[in-house]
């Protein structure tokens, strides 16, 4: 297995295992078996068993590989101190908290660049998404949640739970390198005393927490903090991405793909549209950029099997636009459909000031707040980080609610864009969700909330962003159930798009493992 950071010189935009020259000149090939867009969870997978399988492939990306440093040495920025490394072509970070004690000191002025945090801003909501080499794995939380049989079966009736509970989930966290916290060590670090002050909170409220697997080397932690190794998730490393430490994808399901000798990825190169050419082939007209994000060529793929892997937003988008400027009008009409938030809402309380927080976090989460068995109100809680450097007295969370709203893409000719249709009232059924468990906390424990943390001294719930968005080609709607979209053959859709919308945890882990169920029934099937 190559490491991705080492696989190609710095500046290069074609990522394979031939020496620069050989990568340079085999991206002038425009005809290949198989195209892969997007480089996250789903397109990792598609990727890896394609080359695995001996299929000449190509990924493309529309960030950048990220495996150099800047001028302090680090690739990424922390939380903390960002620079112009931190979000994707904005002048100022658009962090998920944006105040503190109402003060506008937690996002910064920066440079426009092609950085790796990308906020999508819609009527009503926002969305984050990672943008490079690797995709939400180099800046989400590392929270590696496998979600109850029960309700995953509810979610995907079609779809054989029992298979994915002994097959697919299994090889998922296999390849993701999913490992679990010393418990003792838990225990005792100040470096989750967080957790552990807001584990005594829930308790006192009657409620269960749990213990979450992450793909953060927890070894690798214990070393940083005992001083053996250099910090990351213990240097406020997290949501601009983590120098060390964490298993993102280029370490794991990328790298493996790479090392099949068949998969190059093209990096800073944006699809822009997709059509079908009468021998059947799928023809992709693609921008290539530059970090300043300016145009620099515009070229055409063309491929016999075409693998969408640009997440929600990006596979969506793309193929709603696709069928209704005509370019693929076989798609049905589920296809843009079915999308939510995961029921994402995020809010802070005030603890007692016995009850301190520590002014040392991890960055890494690794506890929740289970009570999605509650079936009058159903929400897995998160139980999240604030890692500023000194004593806040905060407990954070990320609340996961069984939202039932859904909402549509739709394309707008006036003005050649998809928009969302997710409304305001559908963000407040999270909220009044999220509100009732956590009034039954603050009850038990004679606390409050906090309502300095997002922007208005009225907004105790954060509402109008989501970090798990998920739906718009839902599994067994706009695809058959492995994928295969309906209207189209040799046309796959791999990411978190076919989950319709919830999955009760952080999804990754789920829209991995459907992915690994996909490739091995499509590379048997349609090959």
């Amino acid at each position: 297995m190559i490491a991705l950071q080492t696989a190609a010189a710095a500046g290069l935009t074609r990522v394979g295992l031939q020496s620069a020259q050989a990568a340079e000149e085999a991206a002038d090939v425009t005809n290949v078996p198989a195209v892969v867009v997007g480089s996250g969870y789903g397109g990792a997978v598609a990727a890896l068993r394609l080359g695995q399988a001996g299929i000449r492939t190509v990924m493309i990306e529309m960030g950048q590989l990220w495996n150099t440093a800047g001028s302090d040495g680090k690739i990424f920025c922390s939380t903390a101190a960002p620079d112009k490394r931190s979000m994707w072509f904005k002048t100022r970070t658009e962090a998920p908290l944006a105040t503190f004690l109402w003060l506008d000191v937690v996002n910064k002025d920066i440079a426009s660049y092609a950085g790796v945090l990308d906020r999508v801003h819609y009527d009503n909501m926002s969305v984050y998404v990672g943008r490079g080499v690797g995709g939400g794995s180099l800046v989400n939380g590392g929270m590696a949640v496998t979600p109850r049989q029960s309700y995953f079966a509810e979610q995907f009736p079609t779809v054989d739970a029992s298979a994915m509970y002994n097959t697919y989930f299994p090889r998922a966290r296999t390849m993701l390198g999913v490992n679990t916290i010393d418990s003792t060590w838990f225990e005792s670090t100040e470096w989750y005393q967080f957790t552990r002050t807001s584990r005594k909170a829930a308790a006192n409220t009657g409620l269960t927490t749990t213990f979450v697997p992450n793909v953060y080397d927890f070894g690798y932690m214990q070393q940083e903090a005992a001083g053996t190794a250099t910090k990351s998730a213990l240097a406020q490393e997290v949501i601009y991405g983590n120098n060390y430490g964490k298993k993102s994808l280029d370490k794991t399901y990328l790298a493996a793909a790479l090392g099949t000798g068949n998969v190059t990825i093209h990096t800073l190169e944006k699809v822009k549209a997709v059509t079908r050419a009468s021998d059947g082939s799928y023809v992709l007209s693609v921008d290539r950029i530059d970090t300043s994000g300016n145009v620099v060529e515009s070229k055409q793929y063309s491929c016999t099997y075409l693998f969408l892997g640009g997440g929600s937003l990006g596979t969506t988008e793309l193929l709603v636009r696709a069928r209704d400027t005509g370019a693929l009008p076989a798609l049905n009409s589920s296809v843009g459909g079915g999308w939510s938030t995961n029921g994402n809402t995020m809010l802070g309380r005030a603890n007692h000031i016995w009850d301190t927080t520590g002014a040392n976090q991890s960055t890494m989460p690794v506890m929740g707040i289970d009570d999605w068995a509650n079936t009058d109100n159903p929400v897995f809680a998160e139980i999240a980080p604030l890692p500023i450097g000194f004593e806040t007295w905060v407990s954070l969370y990320l609340a996961i609610t069984k939202n039932p709203q859904r909402a549509s893409f739709t394309y707008d000719s006036a003005s050649d864009a998809v928009k969302l249709g997710w409304t305001a009232a559908q963000s407040a059924v999270s909220v009044a969700m999220a509100k009732k468990l956590f009034d039954r906390i603050n009850t038990a424990n004679a606390t409050i909330y906090r309502y300095d943390l997002f922007g208005s001294s009225s907004k105790v719930f954060a509402d109008d962003f989501c970090y798990h968005p998920l739906g718009g080609c839902v599994l067994g709607q706009a695809t058959d159930d492995y994928g295969r979209v309906k209207g189209y053959s040799k046309l796959y859709v791999t990411d978190g798009s076919l989950v319709p919308g919830n999955i009760g945890v952080n999804p990754f882990v789920t829209i991995t493992a459907l992915a690994e169920r996909t490739m091995e029934r499509v590379l048997a099937e349609d090959f």
